[in-house]
């Protein structure tokens, strides 16, 4: 034994390869415990003789980073003169960290320099602060006089890693070794930083008398690493199941000559396709979708077994598998089908198909084995991701507006679009709620940051704004209220806002706005105006009074509302999406036409085009969205003159037969004479109650529109209530009637006094007539 094979012994314990699934151990504890450990020590092993000692310890770098869970990962060999260590490969580090790290000098009180100095693991809770790395650990890659280098994991918490963990990086520095060891290695003549960097050193060149058939099986080996390196690498990337088996695809077929694959999962005693390549449709869902599993005599040889199985042809298969004849595909021929295991358990198969009979040697076999591994763990992690997304989804679907309601002064579209990194809920949310008179209220917000916390924080104020709403509360009090509820949340959250109030007889809308952009304002002629609100602090950081304004709007309009997800990304600030979104709403205008289709016909369907296509030009990015996105846009109209109807009544005991004369002659006038009796008995009540109960001035406002409205105003705050009223009582039954006799009815108060309220149906015949 050499003194390289008996510093490989020494970071590899025995130096025999135990079977896929058992625990190896040595003196130092286990070797090793996944099957993952084995598909990446099979990798390594797999390497062929022509890759530099850069491709060679990034490799081995990737294996251990990926093993370990690390952020990243460096390696050092000691320089020609002892003074320091110089940078020769390095793996999922930015080059500010690479750079900080090219050149050690032996002095430094640094985790890989205490390895290279005493020739132990060593563990410090010291990283980089440039990659909020918590904690580093280094073991020497081992020598005969003293190590030959230094492998460097940076870790995103403090904790060491556990014996398994320390046992692996163990073993990747004795492979280490032992490759350093085969190659001639010039240490860099350096003294300091100067000069020093990434060593490309190649290996010994093949002896010329070497069969050129050796030499070519060393190229197809280095070839192969290289591709598994990479498939190492976009596993590690790949969140989706299909991210997984695009993968796949496009890692291991090429290298193998495949041409098909199929991964199945095996729920509730049934195989189910994951994702396939190769395969039609119509083939998957006849004959392998679905099938139970006992009634598979291969997949119990492949999942109850814990073994794969390799068919060279067609008559192998049918020799083998007589009753599974027509799972058999026409234009496959050979078979690979190796078992998905993960957390102890054999969960699916991965099946990889070729389309000429052909003979699987010894590697193949092995290296098929070890990738089985390496699929299944980031199978296992995307079905997680998966399924934690769809929950997501359907908390998020939950939280926000299931369809947004047509009203007579307002249309309204809407899209969503989650983050792109971290959890696919977020708290911007969008409302559109019916208040009195035709009114509407238009509600965007934006809950900081996003995840289930914010989803859930938008969802209580979501709530809130629904029930303030409701009560017909100002603006400006609402704000008041939501502040509270949020800094009850603690002190870090906040929330920005706008709340706005449309009324489609003034055409009067008032705005308030907590930390929140004011929205764009599309004329009927193209015009985008972008007005200048005055925004308060956020609901959480600001003090009442909160500031409201009025702004007049056209006839009609579109008002384009946006949180600023939709905005901003990595590649731009809010400025920037501010111009973008002005750009894209002018162009998706100009595509659509909107304004004249938005009249001639489905004013709803237009208007979602409109959101789309704005939608789809401001994320054409999104892969690199940095958060939750919400676009809200709302037409408004104006309520014709000759739909309104108001008049001054007298302070007066005839004032409610004042009104009833009124109101049949308006009533006669729109033709709802059907509606004459139940609306003589409301504008009664009100006006009575008004005479009896509050003071002057008063006025009654009819309002038609998809109902009647009814509104009697007076200049007093007192709330009226429905009392009940016992049999001997001679009053006290008026609001009763009004409630009997109305869909709904309520109160909303205004700076010189208050307006009741009721809205009562329109028969089938009147709304025709109108």
């Amino acid at each position: 034994m050499n003194d390289v094979q008996a510093a490989v012994r020494a970071g590899t314990g025995s130096g025999v390869r135990p079977r896929a699934g058992t625990t190896m151990t040595d003196d130092a504890g286990p070797v090793f415990t996944r099957r993952s450990t084995v598909a990446r020590l099979a990798l390594l092993e797999a390497q062929g003789d022509d890759l530099s000692v850069h491709e060679a310890m990034t490799l081995a770098l990737q294996q251990a980073t990926a093993e370990v869970g690390a952020l990243g990962g460096v390696v050092h060999l000691p320089c020609e003169t002892p003074d320091g260590l110089y940078l020769v490969a390095s793996s999922g580090l930015p080059d500010k960290v690479t750079d900080e790290w090219a050149y050690l000098a032996i002095d430094r009180d640094l985790v890989p320099v205490r390895a290279m100095r005493e020739g132990v693991l060593c563990w410090s809770e010291e990283g980089s602060p440039r990659i909020e790395s918590h904690g580093a650990v280094a073991v020497p890659v081992p020598g005969t006089a003293r190590p030959l280098g230094v492998l460097t994991l940076f870790l995103s918490d403090d904790r060491k890693p556990d014996a398994s963990g320390c046992s692996f990086l163990t073993a990747v520095a004795g492979w280490s070794a032992q490759w350093l060891g085969q190659r001639t290695v010039d240490p860099a003549p350096c003294r300091g930083a100067t000069g020093c960097g990434p060593v490309t050193g190649r290996a010994v060149p093949a002896d010329p008398l070497e069969p050129a058939d050796a030499t070519r099986s060393r190229g197809s080996a280095a070839r192969q690493t290289a591709r598994m390196a990479e498939l190492t690498t976009a596993l590690a990337e790949a969140f989706t199941t299909r991210d997984v088996v695009g993968v796949v695809a496009d890692h291991v077929l090429p290298p193998f000559g495949a041409d098909g694959l199929v991964i199945e999962a095996n729920e509730n005693g049934r195989l189910h396709v994951v994702g396939s390549v190769g395969y039609a449709e119509e083939f998957l869902e006849d004959r392998l979708e679905g099938l139970p599993t006992d009634a598979n005599v291969l997949m119990t040889d492949v999942l109850r077994r814990r073994r794969p199985v390799f068919v060279e042809s067609t008559a192998d298969f049918v020799r083998r598998y007589p009753e599974l004849r027509r799972m058999t595909h026409p234009d496959k021929n050979s078979w690979a089908f190796l078992p998905l295991s993960a957390s102890g358990q054999e969960f699916g198969c991965c099946v990889i198909s070729f389309a000429l009979p052909r003979t699987f040697t010894d590697e193949e076999r092995t290296l098929l084995t070890a990738l089985s591994g390496l699929v299944a763990q980031a199978l296992e992690r995307a079905r997680l991701y998966d399924a934690e997304h769809s929950r997501a989804q359907s908390l998020q679907r939950g939280l926000l507006p299931r369809s947004l309601p047509r009203l007579p002064a307002v249309t309204a579209a809407a899209s969503y679009l989650p983050a792109s990194e971290g959890a696919a809920v977020g708290g911007d949310w969008y409302d559109l709620i019916p208040l009195s008179a035709d009114r509407v209220a238009m509600v965007v917000g934006d809950v900081m940051g996003h995840g289930i916390a914010e989803a859930a924080t938008m969802g209580r104020l979501r709530t809130a704004v629904h029930t303030l709403a409701d009560l017909e509360m100002p603006p400006d009090e609402m704000f008041g209220h939501l502040n509270d509820l949020v800094k009850e949340l603690g002190d870090d959250s906040y929330v920005t806002c706008l709340y706005a109030v449309y009324d489609p007889v003034s055409r009067i809308c008032t705005f308030c706005l907590a930390g929140h952009p004011p929205p764009v304002v599309v004329h009927p002629d193209g015009t985008l105006h972008r007005p200048v609100l005055v925004a308060n602090p956020p609901l959480g950081a600001a003090e009442p009074p909160f500031d409201t304004q009025e702004l007049r709007l056209p006839e009609q309009c579109v008002l384009v509302f946006y949180t600023d997800g939709l905005l901003r990304s990595v590649d731009r600030d809010a400025d920037e999406g501010v111009a973008l979104l002005v750009s894209a709403v002018a162009d998706a205008l100009e595509e659509t036409s909107y304004f004249s289709r938005a009249c001639d016909g489905d004013g709803g369907a237009c208007l979602g085009r409109l959101c789309d296509l704005i939608t789809t030009q401001l994320t054409q990015d999104r892969p690199r969205a940095v958060d939750d996105a919400a676009l809200f846009l709302t037409h408004t109209r104006v309520t014709a003159p000759d739909d309104v109807a108001s008049w001054a009544l007298t302070e007066s005991p005839t004032a409610a037969s004042e009104s009833r004369e009124l109101v049949r002659r308006q009533l006669a006038r729109w033709r709802l004479n059907d509606l004459e009796p139940t609306t003589e008995i409301v504008v009664s009540e009100l006006v009575g109650n008004a005479i009896r109960h509050a003071k002057g001035p008063l006025r009654l406002r009819l309002l038609r529109s998809g109902s009647l409205i009814c509104e009697v105003y007076d200049g007093s705050l007192t709330t009226p209530r429905i009392r009940r009223a016992t049999q001997m009582d001679e009053g006290g039954r008026g609001l009763h009637l009004v409630s009997a006799l109305s869909r709904r009815w309520g109160t909303r108060y205004l700076d010189d006094g208050k307006c009741i309220w009721a809205e009562q149906e329109l028969t089938p015949d009147s709304a025709h007539r109108i």
